[in-house]
């Protein structure tokens, strides 16, 4: 069992045994699943799922996300597993990946869209929040597959002391080389928090897919 595997999952919303959509909501270092769960209110729809995992030691891995990813392990690759293995659950329960939602914040922001990058297929939509895609400058990010129009939105804030403007710009870009549909957000002067104009574009993103 690797590092993340075996800790706390939270759930709320629609039971995914019930469900016919679902939301993986990951959460920043030094945080819980409680806490991304505190956001599962802000989006009020009818047969969705939320099921949060929890990192070890509230951190899913050590390092800044800019650093050689070997530097990160075990902490990328078994967080990639707990996600993995959520989406998984989803398909087995009768949700279709294209009505599985991926959301993190911060260290969450960072895994969703790796993961996406990872393992291209059509998500419902993928929601990164103050993060971008994991590794040192010159990283490349390529694939066969594709996210085949995926909804991808990523925001952040200009002046963000963890996340650089340029690695979500060129987070967007190479996500758009894999096919997904990215509406990326620069926020003037915003901390490292979530928006209501980022909850706002989630949602019509959901409304979009879930109507």
């Amino acid at each position: 069992m690797s590092l993340h595997e075996g800790q706390p999952l939270i759930q709320s919303g629609t039971d995914l045994t019930l469900a016919s959509a679902a939301m993986i909501m990951v959460h920043g270092r030094g945080a819980g699943a409680a806490d991304i769960m505190g956001l599962a209110s802000q989006f009020p729809y009818a047969n969705l799922a939320f099921l949060a995992p929890e990192a070890e030691s509230a951190s899913w891995y050590p390092y800044s996300f800019l650093v050689p990813v070997q530097q990160n392990e075990p902490g990328v690759s078994s967080a990639m597993t707990v996600i993995n293995s959520l989406v998984m659950e989803s398909e087995l329960h009768g949700v279709p990946r294209e009505k599985v939602f991926l959301l993190g914040f911060s260290q969450g922001a960072c895994l969703v869209l790796e993961y996406a990058a990872r393992n291209p297929a059509r998500y419902g939509g993928v929601f990164g929040l103050s993060g971008g895609l994991i590794g040192p400058p010159g990283t490349t990010w390529e694939s066969e597959e594709s996210l085949s129009g995926t909804p991808v939105f990523i925001g952040c804030s200009d002046v963000d002391p963890h996340i650089p403007r340029s690695r979500v710009e060129e987070s967007a870009e190479a996500l758009r080389r894999l096919g997904a549909d990215v509406d990326m957000q620069i926020y003037p002067g915003m901390g490292h928090v979530v928006s209501g104009a980022e909850l706002d574009a989630i949602n019509a993103a959901l409304a979009r897919v879930l109507a």
